[in-house]
C-alpha cells in the first residue's frame, strides 16, 4: 500500500542531472522470477509470548491484547513498512520485514530449504561472458561465441508466453532478454546497473519526477524507430492490459516505482491516467507517489520492455497490429540483438540473429532451447554435446572435478571434469546466488500442526549435503543471509530464536505439535507434496516423506512440469510444493511482498502473479488456534 501522504509532492525547480553511462549500482529494489531447480537450463509449535512471534500479540506476555494469527502479524508488519517510506525509516522497515519473517516461520506458511550456488557448465568451444550472482537469466547472447558453429543451442524448462507483462519465471526471461530491452540492465546478471535504450536521465531533488533522454538509434525488429511514445504505450500495458501480471511494479511503493495514476470504483487504474509525460521522441518524464531512490533498478525488469506503440490492442486506443495470442507465442518485435524465428510450447524454441541491432551484432546464427525438464534426459542431450552451455545434475555431479579459483566478484571460475561419463574438461562457474528454494504451503488447503510438524523433522543440513550435493547453503530465513535487514548479528539472532530444532531432524518435536491438535496414526491427516519434474527434489520429497511417517501426517508424492506446477497455484490446486525465488538485485522488499497475507490470494491469479499461492489471506482475523 502506498504512504497516504506520498502524493503531496514537494515543490522544487532544482533537479541535479546525470550524464552518460550508468556506473555502480542503484539502490536495492526489485527484480526476480519464479524458478525451479536451480540451473541454467534448464521459509513451532505454538506460544503466547508475542517476543517469539508464536502466535503471541506484540505485547511483552502476551497478555494485554487479544492473540492474533501469524497471518495479521505479517499483515501488520508489511503495511507499516509501506507507510513510512523515508530514508529516516529504515530501522522501522527493518524490524517490520524481520516480523514477518518470524511470522512465515512460525506458521510454518513457507519452510526455506536452502540458499543456491549455482553452478554453469561450457564446453571449450565455447566463449560465453562469466554470469554473475543476479542470474544467467539475464544473459544477452550476442556477445557469446561457438567456434566452428553457426549456432548455439541451450535447454530450457517448460513455459507458454513471451510476452514481457506476462514474464514472472526464469525460463521465459531466458528467451525474453534476447527479443526485448529496458531502458536499464544488469549486464550478464552481474549487480551493476547499465543503460541499455536510454542515454541519460535526470531527476527531481524531491526524487519524484524522473526524466530520461532515450538513444537515437535504436530501432525495433520490423525496421521502425524506437520512440517515448513507444515507452509510454509499453508501460501501459503494464497497468491497463488484462494480460499483465505486475501492476504492482508499476503502482506500488517500496515494491516498485510507484507511478501515480487514476483507479474507478473499482480500482482499476483508468485508461492513459498513469503519469507518464511524453515530452518529445527521445524524453520521457514519470511523476511517482512518493520518493523512490530504486527506479533505476526496477525499470530493468523484463515487464518494462519495450515494444513498438500500438502493436498488441489490449489497451484502450490501440486496435493492435497482433492479436495477444499471438503476441504470446508466434511473434515478437522488440529491440534485442535476436529476433523471433519459432516458440513450440514444450517443445523448443529458435530465435535469429538481428542483423541491424544498434549494439554488438551477434556472431552466433541463431540460439536455439530445447525444452527438456527431466533431469536425465537433459544430461544425455549435454553429453551429446546438443547443448553447449548446459548444467550438471547431481546425480552426476563430483565436487573433486573442480579445479577453480575466485575471482574479484567472488566467483569460482575455472575447470571441471573430466568426471563420469563426461570424458573431456569443460569450463566451469560457480556463483552464489541471492536466491532461495523451498517448500510451500497453500494455508487454506493443509493444517498449522502438520506444516509445523514437517518443519521439525527436515533436517535441512542433512538434505543439502546428501540430496543436492552441498550445491547450496539450508536456509532458515526467506531472505538469503546476505541482504538480511539486521546484518550477519540480526540473522544471528534469529537463527537462536529458530523453534524447529536446528540442524536436526526432531521426531518428538514433530509428534508434539501434532498431537496438541489431535493428529495421531489413529487419526492422521493427508498431504500431496508436488515437486519439480526434478530427482533431486523428488528425492527431497521422499525424505520427508519418510521422516514424518508414523506421526500422523500422510504425505503422498506427485511431480508436475513447472508450468503446470505454477498454473495449479495460481488456481489454489495445490497443497505442499517446491519453489524457488530469485533475487533480481539484493531487495529485501521485492522478496517480502510475495509473502503479505492479502497478496496471496488465489483468487485475483493469474491476473497478478503474486504471493507464491499461499492462500494465506484465510488466516487474516482469525482466532489463534
Amino acid at each position: 500500500m502506498p504512504d497516504p501522504k506520498s502524493g503531496e509532492a514537494v515543490e522544487s525547480t532544482k533537479r541535479r542531472r546525470l550524464l552518460g553511462l550508468l556506473g555502480g549500482g542503484a539502490a536495492v529494489s526489485l527484480a526476480g522470477c519464479s524458478d525451479q531447480e536451480p540451473s541454467d537450463g534448464g521459509d513451532g509449535s505454538d506460544g503466547s509470548d508475542g517476543s517469539d512471534g508464536m502466535d503471541g500479540d506484540d505485547g511483552e506476555d502476551g497478555e494485554d491484547e487479544p492473540q492474533r494469527s501469524n497471518a495479521d502479524k505479517a499483515q501488520a508488519a508489511w503495511e507499516r513498512a509501506v507507510a513510512n517510506p523515508l530514508p529516516e525509516d529504515e530501522e522501522l522497515r527493518k524490524e517490520a520485514y524481520i516480523e514477518m519473517e518470524e511470522a512465515v516461520r512460525d506458521d510454518a506458511a513457507v519452510i526455506p530449504l536452502f540458499h543456491s550456488f549455482t553452478e554453469r557448465f561450457w564446453y571449450d568451444y565455447v566463449d560465453v561472458p562469466v554470469s554473475g550472482a543476479l542470474g544467467a537469466h539475464w544473459q544477452q547472447y550476442n556477445t557469446t561465441t561457438v567456434e566452428g558453429q553457426s549456432e548455439l543451442n541451450l535447454v530450457n524448462d517448460t513455459f507458454d508466453e513471451l510476452d514481457p507483462i506476462m514474464s514472472t519465471d526464469t525460463a521465459s526471461s531466458r528467451v525474453i532478454t534476447q527479443l526485448y530491452e529496458n531502458l536499464t540492465a544488469f549486464p550478464n546478471g552481474v549487480p551493476v546497473i547499465e543503460n541499455q535504450l536510454m542515454s541519460e536521465y535526470e531527476v527531481s531533488e524531491d526524487g519524484t519526477t524522473w526524466t530520461f533522454t532515450l538513444r537515437d538509434d535504436v530501432q525495433f525488429h520490423d525496421g521502425s524507430q524506437m520512440t517515448a511514445q513507444d515507452v509510454k504505450y509499453s508501460w501501459r500495458r503494464t497497468v491497463e492490459s488484462e494480460n499483465s501480471e505486475r501492476a504492482s511494479f508499476t503502482l506500488n511503493q517500496p515494491v516498485g516505482l510507484g507511478i501515480d495514476a487514476e483507479t474507478d470504483d473499482d480500482g482499476n487504474v483508468v485508461a492513459d491516467s498513469l503519469a507518464i509525460e511524453v515530452i518529445d521522441d527521445r524524453t520521457i518524464e514519470i511523476q511517482l507517489v512518493g520518493p523512490n531512490p530504486d527506479v533505476l533498478d526496477v525499470i530493468a525488469y523484463s515487464s518494462f520492455s519495450v515494444i513498438p506503440q500500438g502493436y498488441v490492442g489490449d489497451i484502450e486506443g490501440y486496435d493492435g497490429e497482433v492479436t495477444h495470442q499471438e503476441f504470446s507465442t508466434e511473434v515478437a518485435n522488440g529491440t534485442g540483438p535476436f529476433e523471433l524465428d519459432a516458440f513450440n510450447v514444450d517443445e523448443d524454441v529458435t530465435v535469429v540473429r538481428n542483423d541491424d541491432y544498434y549494439g554488438e551484432v551477434a556472431s552466433v546464427d541463431a540460439v536455439n532451447w530445447e525444452i527438456i525438464e527431466d533431469s536425465q534426459a537433459a544430461w544425455t542431450y549435454a553429453l551429446e554435446q546438443n547443448a553447449d552451455i548446459f548444467s550438471v545434475p547431481t546425480f552426476a555431479y563430483e565436487a573433486d572435478a573442480i579445479d577453480a579459483e575466485a575471482d574479484d566478484r567472488g566467483r569460482q571460475v575455472g575447470t571441471y571434469g573430466p568426471a563420469g561419463e563426461l570424458n573431456e574438461e569443460v569450463n566451469y562457474v560457480g556463483v552464489s546466488e541471492i536466491s532461495t528454494y523451498y517448500f510451500a504451503f497453500n494455508v487454506s488447503n493443509t493444517q498449522r500442526a502438520a506444516r509445523q510438524a514437517i518443519a521439525y523433522v527436515m533436517n535441512k543440513d542433512q538434505i543439502v549435503q546428501e540430496v543436492f550435493a552441498g550445491r547450496g547453503t539450508p536456509a532458515y530465513s526467506f531472505l538469503p543471509p546476505a541482504i538480511w535487514p539486521t546484518g550477519n548479528d540480526g540473522y544471528n539472532q534469529f537463527l537462536d530464536a529458530y523453534p524447529y530444532s536446528l540442524g536436526e531432524s526432531d521426531i518428538e518435536g514433530a509428534r508434539s505439535v501434532l498431537d496438541e491438535a489431535g493428529i495421531t496414526t489413529d487419526d492422521p491427516v493427508d498431504m500431496t507434496l508436488t515437486t519439480y519434474e526434478s530427482q533431486v527434489f523428488q528425492t527431497a520429497g521422499e525424505l520427508v516423506r519418510d521422516l514424518i511417517s508414523g506421526t500422523g501426517v500422510n504425505l503422498s508424492l506427485e511431480s508436475s512440469q513447472f508450468s503446470t506446477l505454477q498454473s495449479r497455484g495460481e488456481d489454489g490446486d495445490l497443497e505442499m510444493y517446491s519453489l524457488g525465488w530469485i533475487w533480481s538485485w539484493p531487495a529485501v522488499p521485492y522478496g517480502m511482498f510475495q509473502l503479505e497475507p492479502l497478496n496471496t490470494d488465489t483468487s485475483s491469479m493469474p491476473g497478478e502473479t503474486n504471493g507464491f499461492y499461499l492462500d494465506w489471506q484465510t488466516r487474516l482475523e482469525e482466532e489463534a488456534e
